[in-house]
């Protein structure tokens, strides 16, 4: 059996993950990858409890440290009771959004110090890692704009607006040049584009596991 992959899209809000999410889940099943695909946080009864809590209230007022907290609460569960799991029983696991997330939010966008949240992450988590972090890059105004086109309430993160998006994106580029398992991937144009490029770093670092020997034409980086 093929050693299963653990996936994690990562960006901006508006940068597309969710629908990226269900277009790499396609191609899976097409090429024959047994896989789970699921969001984060959330995944688990108690993950989606949480979930509600620190996104689902906007009027909510919540120290940083306390949605920190929440969030790799989530994670614990998530981990112990989707990822792991998925994982031993040889299925990949393609997540919207994992631990990246945390330091880009939490860390550069709330300012909480990176070598704390770094240490609270990886006990959270047990040390769980994915094997790669695909960042969506994308320019907050237009990351922006896509959600108002598409009609979607802000949660009570989404609702800090353009500086803190800023932050968090300035956060994601700076640990994408310094992770070697985080690839930055241009999420302007096409769904269908962008899908073809996200599918070219994949087939690029782990042909052999997605059972693809070669990356073909319309599989390049782009």
């Amino acid at each position: 059996m093929t050693e299963p992959l653990f996936i994690a899209l990562e960006g901006i809000d508006g940068a597309g993950k969710s629908t990226q999410v269900a277009l790499l889940s396609a191609w899976l099943d097409a090429v024959g990858v047994p896989h789970v695909s699921t969001r984060e946080p959330g995944g688990t009864p108690v993950a989606e409890a949480i979930r509600k809590v620190v996104l689902g209230e906007p009027e909510l007022t919540m120290p940083h440290e306390s949605e920190l907290l929440l969030i790799l609460a989530a994670r614990a569960a998530f981990v112990r009771d989707v990822v792991r799991p998925a994982l031993e029983a040889g299925r990949t696991v393609v997540a919207d959004r994992f631990s990246l997330s945390t330091l880009a939010y939490q860390g550069y966008g709330r300012g909480l110090p990176l070598p704390r949240v770094r240490e609270i992450v990886d006990f959270a988590t047990g040390g769980l890692a994915p094997d790669v972090s695909l960042v969506l890059d994308l320019p907050v105004d237009e990351g922006s704009a896509r959600q108002a086109r598409g009609g979607s309430e802000e949660d009570r993160i989404e609702a800090e607006g353009l500086a803190f998006r800023a932050s968090v994106r300035k956060g994601y580029l700076a640990l994408a040049a310094s992770e070697p398992d985080v690839d930055v991937v241009d999420a302007r144009g096409t769904p269908e584009e962008v899908h073809a490029r996200l599918r070219g770093r994949l087939v690029a670092r782990f042909p052999a596991r997605l059972g693809v020997t070669a990356p073909t034409q319309e599989d390049g980086a782009g």
